[in-house]
């Protein structure tokens, strides 16, 4: 692959993770149904593209437990579009799903050394608090996607780990 199209894919890859992380975090705080639809329609679909192409990434160069989690997150995003125009309670069985396979994802792709240790760690911090989230609901609790102090209070270690994941992206072209 040459090196414009490698740049172009990792740009287009920058763009789906900011994506995600302006509008899931916009969806969270919104009170109106339909624009928090709207914008988690918006995050889920550029972090499934942005997780897509991070994925083969990685797995070109060899790193296929980073390629995997990529790959995982792109399927707990499926899944959790799966349930963006549900009602908020509507939601919460994809939801559930959606933050265990995040919780996975972000420890396979935060354990190797690939990233930074200060985005491995906030990416390990995000994989805890996300497995208490979806334990808690497969345990029967009522958890809602916009829930304080779970989930609400994982989402900015989710965003922080795209950031560097982003950073980590631009810095290399």
């Amino acid at each position: 692959m040459n090196t414009t199209t490698r740049t172009s894919l990792n740009l287009i890859a920058a763009v789906g993770l900011a994506l995600g992380g302006v509008f899931g975090l916009l969806g969270t705080l919104v009170m109106q149904s339909n624009l928090r639809a709207a914008f988690w329609g918006i995050d889920s679909v550029g972090l499934i593209v942005a997780t897509a192409l991070l994925t083969l990434k990685y797995f070109r160069a060899g790193n296929d437990t980073v390629a995997a989690g990529f790959l995982v997150f792109a399927i707990g995003e499926a899944v959790m579009l799966s349930g963006t125009a549900a009602t908020l309670e509507g939601s919460v069985p994809a939801f559930a799903a959606g933050t265990a396979l995040w919780s996975a994802a972000l420890l396979l792709t935060s354990i190797p050394k690939q990233f930074a240790i200060g985005v491995r760690l906030v990416g390990i911090i995000g994989s805890i608090l996300f497995a208490i989230t979806a334990s808690r609901i497969f345990w029967g609790e009522q958890v809602l996607p916009t829930s304080r102090p779970l989930p609400f209070f994982a989402y900015p270690f989710l965003v922080l780990t795209f950031a560097g994941w982003i950073w980590t992206l631009l810095k290399r072209d």
